[in-house]
């Protein structure tokens, strides 16, 4: 069993700063953690990935979030960071926090948090 909790969302200006924070709960003592992702949903519109991690250490993010955005992992913590400088208004959305995480119960599975909203004011 998983279970995701964002937290960290919240109204900011434009240019201004924002840290999003995903700490995943595994019941089972022994896990990996295969893939970290932060997803945007703006209204209206389908869900897109920001910001990837992945457990040989490589991260990326797409073009809109580049050099903006930063995602980072504590593994002490169980937590997923996402780091969001120079805010836009066209970032503002749901933001997801997705993992695939391998136990020896359940093998390796996808798993969502329940959201944290972002809203940039120009």
């Amino acid at each position: 069993q998983v279970e995701l909790v964002e937290s960290g969302g919240g109204l900011v200006q434009a240019g201004g700063s924002l840290r999003l924070a995903c700490s995943y709960t595994v019941t089972s003592s022994w896990f990996v953690l295969n893939i970290a992702g932060w997803h945007r949903q703006a209204p209206g519109q389908q869900r897109e990935l920001v910001a990837r991690y992945t457990k040989d250490g490589r991260t990326g993010d797409v073009d809109s979030s580049k050099g903006r955005f930063t995602i980072s992992t504590d593994n002490a913590k169980n937590t997923v960071y996402l780091q969001m400088n120079s805010l836009k208004p066209e970032d503002t959305g749901v933001y997801y926090c997705n993992t695939n995480i391998w136990t020896a119960a359940t093998g390796s599975r996808d798993y969502w948090g329940q959201g944290t909203q972002v809203t940039v004011s120009s």
